[in-house]
């Protein structure tokens, strides 16, 4: 609940280049900081250097959650159109444990079960220890370039470049913004690090966070896929009714 990539949208991309297979790019990058731009308050390794503290002091207190999801997937291109929505009660207790439990869903079974089902799946299984470690933003596993400070009335936002340092199907590579307040990442634009497939020949992802009961959540996900023979699938997932409970002093 608390991790800061983007997972399902780089899970749901793998799953439906899957099932398309059997059966927007991010925008032109950010100059480097310049002269002529706003002065950060902290320098890059200062950021990161919060972010990272912060994160971990934050994984540590979130004891406990409770969200509803809802998932819609549109597909429009090599197997006609095809749509279908799945809303989800999401529990998280810490360390590691998610568990889902399906309310409603409609439209393509197909869908349904070999992209959603699969979503939650691979992201029971990413947020396991042994897996989570090796796709925190942190710099053992991304290299951090600071492109841009955004200053602003009600808290300024650092931005970074972040590439990983190894190549999976649970990381990415793009743009992230920091608040500099919390130094909690409050939105991600983003593209898959590994290809899903041959199929696909464009990716976007676009996550956003929102501040809960003093936690940084996911509040949206939306992920595009261009397919090579032509076509469009387009992921959006909504988070809602958090309930925090049993949080630590953070």
């Amino acid at each position: 609940m608390i991790a800061v990539r983007p997972i399902q949208g780089v899970i749901a991309l793998v799953a439906l280049a899957s099932l398309i297979t059997g059966a927007r790019g991010v925008g032109a990058d950010s100059p480097p900081l310049s002269s002529a731009a706003a002065t950060p308050p902290l320098s890059a390794d200062q950021v990161v250097d919060n972010l990272i503290r912060k994160n971990k002091e934050r994984a540590q207190a979130l004891l406990h959650s409770e969200a509803t999801r809802v998932y819609h997937l549109d597909y429009h291109g090599l197997l006609g159109e095809r749509e279908a929505e799945m809303t989800v009660e999401s529990t998280y207790n810490s360390p590691s444990t998610k568990k889902f439990k399906v309310v409603s869903q409609h439209g393509s079974k197909l869908i349904v079960d070999r992209v959603f089902k699969k979503l939650l799946e691979s992201e029971r299984e990413a947020a396991q220890p042994a897996i989570s470690a090796l796709t925190q933003l942190n710099r053992d596993n991304y290299e951090f370039e600071l492109i841009d400070y955004e200053p602003s009335e009600t808290g300024g936002q650092y931005l970074f470049r972040v590439s990983p340092k190894s190549i999976s199907k649970y990381v990415y590579r793009g743009k992230v913004w920091v608040d500099e307040t919390d130094f909690a990442v409050t939105r991600i634009e983003a593209q898959p690090a590994q290809k899903p497939s041959f199929w696909t020949k464009k990716t976007e992802i676009h996550h956003e966070y929102k501040k809960v009961q003093g936690f940084w959540l996911p509040i949206r996900n939306e992920s595009v896929s261009d397919i090579r023979m032509g076509g469009r699938a387009t992921l959006t997932i909504e988070y809602k009714d958090y309930r925090v409970t049993d949080a630590g002093a953070k």
